[in-house]
């Protein structure tokens, strides 16, 4: 063997790889079957150096190394030197890893359109089956450990010592470089290897944790406020909700019955007297009746003031078991990331915590992903709506694009037939919102199945309102507990194809408008490799979609 043979013609990249790699059909449904206009416009043109390279090769090689497990920059770089799937895919140009993590950071907007086309191309090949579809949420790692989260008072330490810090650094570079040089003008080992830039992004990241910190802090406030100015608005009506008083209301509510029995009760004096005074100039003897009890006399105002010494005593002890308990903290509280300030830490299933996000799916019944969401939210509760919104909407795109029946008659309707969540979805406003039919787990699936043989009541019944009582009871009936039995095959199959086949368990991009458009990213290739994987993706049904 002679590897030192030059070779004598041109090399044809299409005879490096058989007909049938599935390469060639990845290379041609983004090429030919995807609008990638967004990725365009984003696209290097003139300027100095050379012309960016094409937005579809570099959207192809990402997909392609999603598919095989590989995020890595680097990795994705050693890739399109040394994998020949990744070479012809390159088409013998060679990106760095700079510029593949550029444009990976750079998706932006143009991502949902991606995931948009994507799914437009699986229902063009027969995919997206909507009677039953499932929503679920799964916790996914950020750029980020959990080692880097700081309490609020850490953060405006780490703040000042930051400045303080930059400050000497900056007037360091000043006295070796001269004020208003960059620093590199001068040789390599005597220039900062720092550059300010550096620091300034890094004092920035710090700003956005402790700012994201204290808005969290005053939204929670407001909510609080809110919620007893609310209920004072009512009780000043006279119209008090049930149910216990808001935190910080009791005493106000309290005090204002107070306010309206001595107002009450003045009035009477102040018009017993103005009456009184009347009838002396007019008769010279004053009123017959029984003169008012001064106002501090008067029963109503005893009891209100009583009441509202109760509920300053209350309100000092509640102040003081808040305290106490801000004291005995195990945890440090409320924390913020300084690496990637939008991650939260995540509770994840078998205990323990992440730092990362929560990715929300709308999966259909034969696994593709037609609505995703990422939030920063450790619960699922409050994104029952909006997801299904996203999925309805996402249903009118797969019914429009949908292949006719045989006959030539359109294909089915993309109305969602029936949604099924788990009891993490549970709540009135979500059983009663307007949407499709849904099953709502209204306690963990061992209790479910107790509840549908009879053999216990599912949850606490007398706790729950009329929606979720109603709920309990139609997943104790066997169509209703047979419907739902289809909720984790579903909705977690997706899940476990991108962490374990994928082997997708990090995030690569910090802020949460990166990390989103690189999780609908991942979930566009999870669609991709379901077409391809069920035999809906083949070179005959490209080309019927192309005709």
């Amino acid at each position: 063997m002679n590897r030192d043979q030059p070779l004598l013609l041109p090399p044809d990249m299409r005879e490096w790889l058989p007909d049938d790699h599935p390469v060639w059909l990845v290379i041609t449904v983004v090429s030919e079957h995807l609008d990638t206009s967004a990725f365009h416009a984003g696209r290097k043109a003139g300027g100095a150096g050379a012309a960016g390279y094409d937005p579809d090769m570099l959207v192809t090689v990402l997909a392609w190394a999603y598919a095989n497990r590989v995020t890595s920059s680097r990795q994705i770089e050693e890739r399109c030197r040394t994998d020949v799937a990744f070479r012809v895919i390159c088409g013998g140009n060679t990106p760095d890893h700079v510029t593949i993590a550029r444009f990976r950071a750079g998706f932006g907007q143009a991502v949902g359109e991606f995931f948009a086309q994507v799914l437009v191309v699986c229902a063009r090949l027969g995919m997206g089956k909507l009677g039953t579809v499932a929503l679920d949420g799964m916790k996914i790692a950020a750029s980020a450990s959990a080692a880097a989260n700081r309490t609020g008072d850490g953060l405006r330490k780490l703040a000042a010592g930051t400045v303080a810090r930059h400050g000497e650094a900056d007037a360091a570079e000043d006295e070796a470089f001269g004020r208003g040089r960059r620093g590199d003008e001068v040789p390599g080992p005597v220039a900062s290897p720092r550059s300010r830039a550096a620091r300034a992004e890094r004092a920035g990241r710090i700003a956005r944790a402790l700012a994201g910190l204290e808005a969290d802090r005053q939204a929670a406030q407001d909510e609080r406020d809110a919620r007893a100015r609310a209920y004072l608005e009512a009780a000043a009506a006279g119209t008090p909700p049930p149910g216990p008083r808001p935190a910080g209301a009791d005493l106000a509510a309290a005090e204002l019955r107070l306010e309206q029995a001595t107002a009450a009760q003045q009035a009477r004096v102040e018009d017993y007297q103005r009456r009184t005074a009347a009838k002396i100039a007019a008769t010279g003897t004053g009123l017959p009746e029984r003169p008012p009890v001064p106002v501090s006399q008067r029963a109503t105002v005893r009891r209100a003031a009583a009441r509202a010494g109760s509920a300053r005593t209350r309100d000092a002890a509640r102040q003081g078991r808040a305290l106490a308990g801000e004291q005995n903290r195990k945890g440090p509280g409320p924390v913020r990331n300084i690496t990637d300030p939008d991650s939260r830490l995540m509770p994840v299933r078998g205990g323990g915590f992440i730092q990362g996000y929560n990715a929300q799916n709308v999966t259909s019944s034969d696994g593709l992903i037609i609505a995703t969401a990422l939030s920063q939210d450790p619960g699922d509760v409050t994104w029952f709506e909006p997801m299904i919104t996203a999925a309805g909407q996402a249903a009118a795109l797969i019914a429009a694009h949908r292949p006719a029946a045989g006959d030539g008659r359109p294909g089915p309707g993309g109305a969602i037939g029936l949604v099924l969540a788990d009891a993490g979805y549970l709540s009135e406003a979500n059983l009663t919102c307007p949407g499709p039919d849904r099953l709502i787990a209204v306690g963990k699936r061992r209790a479910l199945e107790k509840a549908a043989r009879g053999s216990s009541p599912a949850g606490d019944q007398a706790a729950t309102g009329q929606a979720t009582r109603a709920m309990a009871g139609r997943l104790t009936t066997e169509t209703g507990i047979a419907a739902y039995r289809q909720r984790s095959h579903i909705a977690e199959t997706p899940h476990g194809h991108i962490k374990h086949n994928l082997a997708f368990r990090q995030l690569s991009v910090r802020g949460k408008p990166k990390a989103a458009a690189e999780w609908a990213f991942t979930c566009a290739v999870h669609n991709l490799l379901k077409a391809l994987t069920t035999g809906h993706l083949t070179r005959q049904a490209l080309t019927a979609l192309a005709g």
